[in-house]
């Protein structure tokens, strides 16, 4: 097969990043994730709790102390976020691989061999999944669901302008609540084993 890559974009709580893990097994490939996450810490020399607090926040306490009166927090996270696009685009030249989030599809939509999927399901699915898979209370299920995806929309917003809706730089859309992990997984592995081999 030749070289390429999958990039995931999900909803909360529709199980899309442990279908990316199936389907890196099924495959046989590199999966990132978290990776990203510490390749840009290391890269920045911050810690990684650092760097997560800051993807997903501008509350961060850590920079606030760091940057009194100077680099704000949005600055912090625009320079982190041009660090983990050129990480992504350094794994992505290596070797064939699933990146998982962080505008991974908007970052690599110039790559002729990218299959771009967007993993979604049903509210009640997420729910079902947050408090039984993820053991949350409803509550905080709920409310993950909510900051969560709309943390997301606002990520996307700033960093991935050219994006107006959830279809741009995405091939597939896959409801996984009609499939499973593992089914999801099986569905994605026989789709880009048809695209890139040969």
């Amino acid at each position: 097969m030749k070289q390429y890559v999958v990039t995931i974009s999900r909803q909360f709580g529709s199980m899309g990043r442990s279908i990316a893990q199936a389907l890196a097994r099924q495959l046989d490939i590199d999966f990132y994730d978290r990776d990203i996450v510490e390749e840009t810490a290391r890269r920045m020399g911050l810690p990684v709790s650092v760097i997560s607090d800051t993807e997903e926040t501008s509350q961060s306490v850590y920079f606030r102390r760091l940057y009194p009166l100077g680099m704000s927090v949005p600055s912090i996270r625009d320079e982190i976020f041009l660090v983990q696009k050129n990480i992504i685009r350094d794994l992505a030249a290596k070797r064939s691989c699933i990146v998982v989030g962080r505008c991974g599809g908007s970052i690599l939509a110039d790559l002729p061999n990218r299959l771009g999927v967007y993993v979604y399901a049903p509210y009640s699915r997420r729910l079902q999944n947050c408090t039984q898979k993820l053991g949350m209370d409803e509550a905080t299920a709920r409310r993950m669901i909510r900051e969560v995806d709309r943390a997301r929309e606002l990520y996307h917003r700033r960093y991935c302008p050219e994006v107006k809706d959830v279809f741009t730089d995405h091939d597939l859309m896959l409801d996984s609540s009609r499939f499973g992990v593992e089914g999801s997984a099986r569905l994605l592995a026989h789709i880009a084993q048809t695209m890139f081999d040969g």
